[in-house]
């Protein structure tokens, strides 16, 4: 038998315990209804934050424009929507367009005036930002370099494409086929916008489509998902580069990218180690193959000893911040053997 005091000593324990429980679970239910008030209270700030200085608009569509002097048909509600479309989707992805505008200055000053010298409208330089970003790329399809040519389509219109060199990655080159075909494609249609969604589609496709629907106008045609979308890629691209500005964009002169300065040299025969072709001429290859991306192999075998053009960085170019566009360094060309 447990004596009286025993047992009152043990009561007095529990009931101890058990306030000292209650007083910590009053507690805890206490801060924790305050940290539940407080939160709410910073999660409706962040609330109002958000809604105060994050807005999404939409964007007005101009009154009238055109592609290559060819009026777009901005009456037509089918026109304006797909158009304002892709005006959105490019304005709003906001990473990608920035990109674009960094690039311009380094890529347009090469495109424009080859476009120019071949009956071109200035135009198309948009169709390069489409097809490629401003890039040396690879589609799904197997499409390469800034213009996107398909192996078969870039050897049909003159560019070198072997193991060791491969023309599409050359950016004067592959704007010059890309003329060649879309001065073809004119001759065709005897319109640009018809001339520009045949490079998407190719001609013989695009044909296919005027003979089953009977009609020669873009913007009545029926098309594949990618041809339908791309003349409106395009205008978009070109309203936002030409303005900048006004649909958001700002960017500093010193944060858009530019050609480093350089000079040419030809090379007539074999290069046996671009590496070594390189540190001679006090580079690396690294850089070599920046300047010259249609360079793919090591070696240059050329058994044919065709003349190519490489470029090299003047002195310290790696390290040169232009801040206004960079013009290539006149100097002699001279052939080099190896």
């Amino acid at each position: 038998m447990k004596s009286y005091s025993t047992i009152k000593y043990k009561n007095i324990i529990i009931r101890c315990v058990t306030l000292i429980g209650a007083f910590f679970l009053f507690w805890s239910i206490f801060h924790l209804l305050n940290f539940t008030i407080s939160n709410s209270g910073k999660q409706q700030t962040i609330i109002e934050e958000f809604r105060k200085f994050y807005n999404v608009y939409s964007v007005a569509l101009p009154e009238t424009l055109d592609f290559c002097g060819e009026q777009v048909p901005l009456e037509y509600f089918d026109v304006r929507e797909s158009l304002d479309k892709e005006l959105l989707v490019n304005i709003y992805w906001q990473s990608q367009t920035l990109l674009f505008l960094k690039r311009v200055p380094k890529y347009f000053p090469v495109i424009e005036p080859i476009l120019k010298q071949n009956n071109i409208p200035d135009d198309f330089k948009y169709l390069a930002v489409i097809e490629s970003g401003l890039m040396n790329v690879i589609s799904p399809t197997g499409a390469t370099g800034y213009w996107q040519f398909l192996k078969d389509t870039g050897i049909e219109y003159g560019l070198e494409i072997t193991d060791e060199v491969d023309e599409r990655y050359n950016l004067e080159k592959s704007t010059l086929a890309a003329c060649d075909f879309l001065n073809k494609a004119f001759g065709k249609y005897n319109n640009w916008t018809m001339a520009a969604a045949s490079y998407n589609t190719g001609m013989s496709s695009l044909d296919k489509q005027i003979e089953k629907q009977n009609e020669r106008d873009y913007y009545n045609l029926v098309l594949n998902i990618e041809t339908a979308r791309y003349i409106y890629r395009i205008l978009a691209v070109k309203l936002i580069l030409e303005a900048p500005e006004k649909y958001g964009f700002h960017i500093h002169e010193n944060d858009k990218y530019y050609q480093i300065p350089f000079y040419e040299i030809q090379v007539d025969s074999s290069v046996t180690d671009l590496v070594q072709f390189a540190a001679y001429y006090n580079t690396n290859y690294k850089i070599l193959k920046l300047l010259n991306p249609w360079l793919r192999n090591k070696i240059l075998t050329n058994n044919d000893k065709k003349i190519y053009t490489i470029k090299l960085p003047e002195q310290n170019a790696r390290s040169f911040r232009p801040s206004v566009p960079v013009q290539k360094t006149s100097k002699d060309s001279s052939l080099r053997s190896e």
